[in-house]
């Protein structure tokens, strides 16, 4: 073996020159940078430290919930609103939001419209809003019937048609099935999510948002 002290001039250089290309390869497939460590984007650290606080309380009717384990900024979703206007989810920026996309297909996504809506019901306003988009890509007019028949008035109602919303959160790993559920920041970063349904209205969920919406 060829000791470093050993090397000289041109070929010095030349290896010194191989390990800075293996540094930049390695940062280039993990997506971090050879020298910037796992921060992920400066704007969403306080959501990862946050996430970091609340992970004690993903227990009981949430504890399947995945706490943030890295400052990351979600895509900036685009659906409709109940009139058929855009909406996007930057629209809600300043407030934390609790994201859900349902379609009336789910059978667990109906069972936990009702708790989602006593949650926007209990804690909604101007710091906190559950924002849940319905994905039905057949009958745009079978999920209001829907809601309106089970009697779970309390949400805003939004849609995706083409089911976008979904396949965008797919592509970064977020959306596994569905329900799918993220608990995002008021800049946009994620804090939590969960593949599958939860009573969110019950005392861990409360608990976990409650304590999301501190400082």
């Amino acid at each position: 073996m060829i000791k470093w002290s050993q090397l000289r001039g041109k070929r010095r250089a030349q290896a010194i020159g191989l390990v800075v290309l293996v540094l930049a390869v390695a940062g280039t497939i993990y997506g971090i940078g050879a020298f910037q460590g796992n921060a992920g984007e400066p704007a969403c650290r306080p959501a990862l430290a946050k996430a970091a606080r609340l992970a004690p309380l993903a227990r009981g009717d949430i504890a399947a919930i995945q706490v943030a384990d890295r400052a990351e900024r979600l895509p900036d979703l685009t659906f409709t609103d109940g009139a058929g206007a855009p909406k996007a989810l930057s629209d809600w920026r300043g407030r934390t939001v609790l994201l859900n996309l349902w379609a009336t297909w789910c059978v667990p996504c109906r069972q936990e419209m009702p708790a989602l809506a006593a949650l926007q019901e209990r804690m909604g306003g101007s710091d906190f809003q559950v924002v849940a988009v319905n994905i039905d890509t057949r009958d745009p007019d079978k999920p209001k019937a829907w809601l309106k028949e089970v009697g779970v008035n309390g949400l805003s109602y939004y849609a995706d048609p083409s089911a976008k919303v979904f396949q965008d959160l797919k592509l970064i790993g977020k959306a596994f099935g569905m329900p799918t559920t993220l608990l995002v920041d008021p800049q946009g970063c994620e804090i939590a999510s969960l593949a599958g349904p939860a009573e969110w209205s019950g005392k861990d969920a409360t608990a976990f948002v409650s304590a999301a919406l501190k400082p």
